[in-house]
């Protein structure tokens, strides 16, 4: 059965690396669908420059070519902090319980998987998909990843408990050098697509005052 892929971030912008290695991970495993959740209040990250509403309305400009990609506003609607257990748990909900649900996570942040909110429950609710940037295995990621399999072990079922490192397009963009480009007033051509730099310079978002 196709998976369902669940990419949660700040998206503050949404660039090409967030969306070249969505796509690199939908090939991979062979999703019928991704769906993109911006953080409404971040655990692991700093408070996003834009609001909620910025931030869902230059996803759904991204990926608006991209039939089997879709924006949820599930952790705005929900409110308090961007938990991922919580959020698993509303998308399980909604899938069904035999659907196969696929956490898209980045390297850096799996090392640090071990400290999220009801991490060893993240495991019975969906699979982890790590993205790893070819040619790059970072150590502490590869020894996330072994521990995490030694603890799901048994309770690896067919909709969750499994970890994956995929290999996708190394494409080193950062947000945080984006919006220091914009405060500068500068135009990041070639690391986001057009149609969100339009809307960030529509908004005049980012700019330094």
């Amino acid at each position: 059965m196709a998976g369902v892929g669940i990419f949660g971030g700040t998206f503050d912008p949404v660039h090409f690396g967030h969306l070249r290695s969505a796509w690199d991970v939908m090939q991979a495993l062979s999703l019928q669908e991704i769906q993109f959740i911006p953080s409404a209040q971040p655990v692991h990250r700093d408070v996003p420059a834009v609001t909620t509403e910025h931030r869902l309305a230059m996803l759904r400009l991204a990926i608006a070519e991209v039939p089997q990609w879709q924006v949820s506003d599930c952790e705005l609607q929900r409110g308090g902090p961007s938990y991922t257990y919580d959020t698993l748990t509303e998308m399980r909900q909604r899938v069904g319980a035999d659907q196969p649900l696929w956490l898209l996570v980045g390297s850096d942040a799996f090392e640090g998987f071990v400290t999220w909110h009801r991490w060893q429950e993240i495991l019975t609710l969906a699979h982890v998909a790590v993205m790893v940037r070819a040619g790059q295995l970072p150590v502490g990621c590869l020894q996330t990843e072994r521990l995490l399999q030694s603890a799901a072990g048994a309770d690896v079922q067919a909709n969750a408990g499994q970890i994956q490192l995929v290999s996708v397009t190394a494409l080193a963009i950062s947000a945080t050098e984006i919006r220091q480009s914009l405060g500068h007033g500068e135009v990041p051509h070639f690391l986001l697509p057009k149609i969100v730099l339009d809307y960030i310079d529509q908004h005049q978002l980012y700019r330094v005052s």
